[in-house]
């Protein structure tokens, strides 16, 4: 089973333009996302998908491996679609850009989701952890998730799911982490697809996947992610470095 990361970066950022490029102890964020995937030795390659020269340029540059996307992408399944149609691969797995303090055990437990999957049940796999903070839980930035008993996913929301009408009856509160791992078929198939109103809706890729009945494995972990989504959370990862 040959397994490559794919790092889907671009330039622009709603929240926090040019994120990617900023310093993070002597390195831009993005090339230290790049070398810390490679250094989980995990993968057969590793590679940066992105719109911008300058990121491109930055990762060529030290000696790393990326691609320019050819069009607009509406979301990262999109760009890294487009950019592994002819690449040999059996499982991608997409490694968020603005996310440099990689955990190696949460990827190492999803390869292994599939390869414990011999009967071909899961499209995609991705992460979850709880969250018990009620402000964490009501925060619309964080997604949450709920799943089937066997840990497929039902749906995924910015809002409280499952609506607490009643409490004390055991309910977890779930935290997606955006790191995703796809069969090869079923990133392709998406990026023919069109939105529906879901994903249009919660403005979540993953619904997309879902309306059109694929199944996401959901696999919890205790390793929160540290992405980088803000000024402030720039400053924050400076002091890990």
């Amino acid at each position: 089973m040959k397994i490559i990361a794919v790092i889907p970066a671009r330039y622009a950022s709603t929240r926090f333009p040019a994120k990617l490029m900023q310093d993070l102890g002597g390195k831009t964020v993005i090339l230290r996302t790049y070398e810390a995937a490679v250094a989980t030795n995990l993968f057969d390659d590793v590679f940066v998908v992105t719109d911008s020269d300058l990121i491109y340029n930055e990762i060529i540059s030290h000696n790393g491996k990326a691609i320019m996307s050819i069009k607009e992408h509406e979301s990262g399944s999109d760009r890294i679609a487009e950019a592994v149609e002819y690449i040999d691969a059996d499982i991608i797995i997409n490694v968020q850009g603005d996310e440099p303090f990689i955990n190696k055990p949460p990827l190492e437990q999803i390869i292994e989701a599939f390869k414990q999957d011999t009967a071909k049940k899961i499209d995609l796999a991705s992460l979850m952890f709880e969250i018990k903070d009620k402000s964490e839980i009501e925060n619309p930035n964080n997604v949450k998730v709920i799943t089937d008993q066997d840990g497929f996913a039902l749906y995924f929301s910015r809002s409280v799911i499952p609506f607490p009408r009643e409490e004390n009856v055991g309910v977890r509160y779930m935290k997606h982490i955006g790191i995703y791992a796809f069969r090869k078929q079923a990133l392709l198939d998406f990026a023919k697809l069109p939105m529906l109103s879901l994903e249009a809706s919660e403005k979540l890729e993953q619904l997309r996947y879902l309306e059109y009945g694929k199944r996401i494995k959901m696999i919890e972990t205790s390793h929160g992610s540290i992405g980088i989504d803000t000024p402030e959370d720039l400053e924050k990862a400076r002091r890990l470095v």
